[in-house]
């Protein structure tokens, strides 16, 4: 009101001076003089008329609108204006929850720096892991409390994580190189009428399987086809593992079954060279029972051999040279008795893919109803990325307490271990292969937690007809058999992303040989508590 007092004064006074001086008209003075006839006052009028009714029109829309909107509009306003508060006050909830779980991931890796080996080797990837997701953390943290701030148009960080760390994203947990193009191998080439029969008795499946595996390499050292037990006398190898596909890989009869074998013989089978590679406790690691279940079968045999003075309790190194020396004989049919635990070419045997030259990635590999199975477990219950655990209970507790130092782990001290697993993995579920009993699987579940929420501990259910993930083993009748579930646990556990086995267990190095001959094989994959101890060991008794 001040600003327009003054203006119109300053106007009169300027009417005035040119009235008094009475000067050459200005064009302004001009245009003033030329407003002030009456026919522009009548113009003028018109025009104002005309704009004030336009004005005032117009301000009763907006008082209409103004008028029948007057709660909806205000109401809005307020809910718009409660809402970026609400969103801010969420977003800052959720930054500090995140700060929190960067705090605890901080300090689990400090706790781990501190507890772990200096020389061990895994230690570096464990830091550079938690480095990686400590960053990636705070880069979220980051853009959640951007967000409510944001007028729609979301502005990424210009920090770029990946160009931090040298343009390169680091793989925690990839799959190991297992260099197969520098693989050793020797061919397998029998000779005609040649044969070896194999004998396994030690231990479970897990231990003939490995039985099997070097009784595989004994025959290609000595030129000679593979037989494989009896059903009868042995496990019903046919259903468990895909014997066929042996011949397949190597293109060309290598393996025979016990049936075809006896028809070979036409029922008179003899073993003609009867070796053994151990002589203690007992020669060829055999008792006077198995022996008599053989002869049952129709197999006739020489006295047993001893080549040399080895004890299973205590086994030497040998090589190939030793073992062409001392069983490298021209007779029809050979057996040297059980070699789960020899040691020849350790190294060799045990490399991906086996010791032998074939077509696939490896020769002893599960029935493919099996593998069909498994891949339908993981589809329905697991997905891609999950952790696959073998946790041996059963029996455990006195064979690992022999061992110096034990591998008998308490239930707490291993929920520990899984959890750092997890937390490098970066995995949501974990596959638990087990004998242990409920109560222990049930306090391991209650602490396997993870930032607050629990990583869930699954087992394959009991058969249920409105499941068909396992429909191939039913149809065919393999359900029920205590040794193709075995398989099917190995065969679940060898296609997961990371594996934690039992040391010691024969189970788990049976996985971790499928592992490696199928590729699946992660530099996260350990045994349990790998590097510790347990903190409590009961007394022998």
């Amino acid at each position: 009101m001040h600003m327009d007092s003054s203006s119109d004064e300053e106007n009169d006074r300027c009417n005035l001076v040119d009235q008094n001086h009475r000067k050459p008209p200005s064009p302004a003075a001009v245009f003033h003089v030329e407003d002030r006839s009456p026919r522009f006052f009548r113009r003028n009028f018109v025009y104002q008329k005309k704009y004030i009714v336009t004005i005032l029109a117009f301000l009763l829309v907006i008082l209409f609108f103004s008028v029948a909107n007057f709660h909806s509009i205000f109401s809005s306003s307020s809910f718009q204006f409660d809402s970026v508060s609400d969103r801010m006050k969420e977003s800052e909830l959720r930054a500090i929850n995140l700060l929190r779980r960067q705090q605890l991931g901080l300090l689990t890796a400090w706790n781990t720096t501190r507890r772990s080996n200096a020389s061990d080797p895994n230690q570096l990837e464990d830091l550079k892991s938690v480095l990686f997701k400590q960053i990636s953390l705070n880069q979220e943290i980051q853009q959640v409390l951007l967000n409510p701030h944001s007028t729609g148009n979301i502005v990424e960080p210009e920090f770029d994580l990946n160009a931090t760390l040298n343009g390169i994203v680091y793989d925690r947990c990839r799959t190991v190189d297992q260099n197969l193009s520098q693989r050793r191998t020797i061919q397998w080439n029998p000779r005609d009428g040649k044969f070896l029969l194999a004998i396994c008795v030690s231990g479970q499946m897990s231990n003939h399987l490995i039985c099997l595996e070097k009784h595989i390499f004994f025959a290609a050292l000595l030129n000679r086809a593979l037989v494989i037990p009896s059903s009868k006398v042995d496990y019903r190898y046919d259903r468990v593992v895909d014997i066929d596909r042996i011949n397949k890989c190597l293109g060309k009869k290598v393996v025979f079954s016990f049936e075809e074998f006896s028809n070979l013989k036409k029922g008179h089978m003899h073993i003609d060279k009867f070796l053994c590679y151990f002589s203690k406790p007992t020669p060829c690691y055999l008792d006077d029972e198995w022996l008599k279940k053989l002869g049952g079968l129709g197999v006739t045999m020489n006295k047993q051999e001893a080549v040399w003075d080895e004890d299973t309790r205590n086994p030497k190194s040998k090589t190939a040279q030793d073992v062409l020396g001392k069983f490298n004989y021209d007779d029809d049919v050979m057996a040297i008795g059980d070699v789960f635990y020899a040691e020849v070419e350790p190294e060799w045997v045990m490399q991906s893919g086996g010791p032998i030259a074939h077509q696939c990635k490896t020769l002893i590999e599960p029935n493919h109803l099996i593998s069909l199975t498994a891949q339908r477990f993981i589809q329905t219950f697991l997905g891609r990325n999950f952790i696959a655990l073998h946790f041996r209970r059963h029996g455990f507790l006195k064979f690992c307490n022999a061992k110096k130092p034990s591998c008998f782990y308490p239930i707490p001290q291993a929920a520990d271990c899984i959890l750092r697993v997890v937390e490098r993995a970066d995995a949501p579920i974990i596959y638990l292969s087990t004998d242990a009993a409920e109560s222990e699987t049930g306090l391991l579940q209650s602490l396997v937690v993870l930032n607050g929420r629990p990583v869930p501990l699954v087992m394959r259910p009991a058969r249920n007809s409105a499941e068909k993930w396992d429909a191939l083993l039913y149809r065919h009748g393999l359900e029920g058999d205590t040794q193709v579930e075995a398989m099917l646990d190995k065969t679940i556990c060898a296609m997961s992303s990371v594996f934690i086995g039992a040391p010691g267990s024969t189970f788990t190095e049976d996985i971790l040989r499928l592992r490696r001959g199928w590729g699946s094989a992660s530099i996260c994959d350990e045994y349990l508590c790998h590097g510790e101890e347990p903190n409590i060991v009961a007394e022998n008794e």
